[in-house]
């Protein structure tokens, strides 16, 4: 038998470069995919095991006057009236920054438009917008002295034109998030107590609102309490690296796994939950700025858990398809294409086609091929396919 050792040596050295490069890959983020996953056990572990989340609230409890702290920012501009005399169903409360005009613009042309809720779907929906002042410069550099009092008047000019933003005088950055959160339950407990639901959401959320209006009926009907529902983190660990925009050092925050809590990208809660966690807020730390976080210690420390709706995203954006549309909730990350997706999720066409057996039938095949894939990371499970 003829053997072709010039063959044989041209594979050996092909296999040992790949092997170096693989290699070579491995070892540069070895460093970071250990850390990760050192983390994720020992907060399962931590999690599953221990549970022991008491400690975290003996730890984020302080004096009432010093919790007031984070609370009591004055009103550069404020509706307190939104809500009165009326049956409100939902108080939603849409995180903005300043700058995110158009953003807020799209909002109120489609999912947050009040009047198209009231007149088609026959409830009151209250859509807010919660933001800070903007940014000096010296925390911003892009952003001058002069330009920063121009926005601020922009900002004025536009509140008068449609009457929804929320501003208190705290700066608008993502370490303030908390701010804005605790801003949130403390408006709606001073203004809009009555809602039956209190939802929280960013500007960059795509709310399907007739499917979200029909599901809070039913809920309402059933006189629910402890509602807290959304897109669930449980056994989350904290971040440490330093170059993560969500890194927790120690001191802030010393265990290793956070309480059950939503994606801040959009959740709801009822009124009794929501008076919890106002109540919650006048006696714990509020330095930790991952909002979302600090929402699920708030939770926690009044005997409130989340819980987990399919067709809420994460930080993840859904598939375009009609049969995701019959049953969406949010979704995460539209800008550019909200106007669109408005159009397209909220087509009559959309329901007709995913009723009756086949239709049915086709919309899980569908689900099933586009959210059974291990690259679909923090948006529908796999098991919304059978829902």
């Amino acid at each position: 038998m003829f053997v072709n050792f010039r063959r044989i040596r041209k594979c050996q050295c092909v296999q040992l470069i790949t092997t170096c490069l693989v290699l070579s890959v491995v070892m540069v983020c070895w460093e970071q995919l250990d850390s990760s996953v050192v983390s994720h056990v020992k907060s399962y572990s931590y999690r599953y095991l221990i549970n022991r989340y008491t400690f975290i609230n003996k730890s984020f409890t302080i004096p009432r006057k010093e919790a007031l702290s984070f609370s009591n920012y004055r009103y550069r501009l404020n509706h307190p009236d939104k809500c009165s005399g009326q049956d409100v169903l939902l108080l939603l409360f849409v995180k903005t920054s300043p700058e995110n005009t158009e953003r807020r613009r799209a909002i109120r042309s489609t999912w947050g438009n009040e009047t198209y809720i009231r007149q088609a779907l026959g409830v009151n929906v209250r859509v807010v917008f919660a933001l800070g002042v903007p940014q000096s410069k010296q925390q911003h550099q892009a952003l001058g002295e002069r330009s920063r009092l121009g926005l601020q008047e922009t900002l004025v000019r536009e509140d008068r034109l449609h009457g929804d933003l929320v501003q208190q005088d705290f700066v608008d950055t993502f370490h303030n998030l908390t701010l804005k959160l605790i801003m949130q339950f403390r408006w709606a407990h001073a203004h809009c107590g009555h809602a039956r639901f209190l939802m929280t959401a960013d500007d960059d959320i795509f709310v399907h609102m007739p499917n979200l209006v029909r599901y809070l009926q039913e809920e309402a009907k059933r006189g629910v309490t402890d509602f807290w529902v959304g897109r669930v983190h449980r056994g989350a660990p904290p971040i440490r690296r330093k170059d993560s925009k969500y890194y927790v050092p120690f001191e802030m925050y010393q265990w290793t796994s956070y309480p059950d809590y939503t994606a801040g990208a959009g959740y709801v809660v009822s009124r009794d939950v929501a008076d919890k966690i106002y109540q919650a807020s006048l006696t714990l730390n509020a330095s930790l700025y991952i909002d979302d976080v600090f929402m699920g210690i708030c939770a926690n420390a009044m005997g409130v858990s989340p819980q987990e709706h399919v067709y809420f995203s994460g930080e993840g954006k859904a598939p375009y398809h009609l049969c995701i549309y019959d049953k969406m909730m949010t979704s995460h990350g539209h800008v550019a294409d909200i106007y669109h997706l408005w159009k397209a999720a909220t087509d009559p066409r959309v329901k007709r086609a995913a009723s009756g057996l086949m239709g049915r039938l086709y919309c899980t095949v569908v689900k099933l091929t586009l959210l059974c894939k291990p690259y679909y990371f923090n948006t529908y499970p796999c098991k919304a396919a059978f829902l």
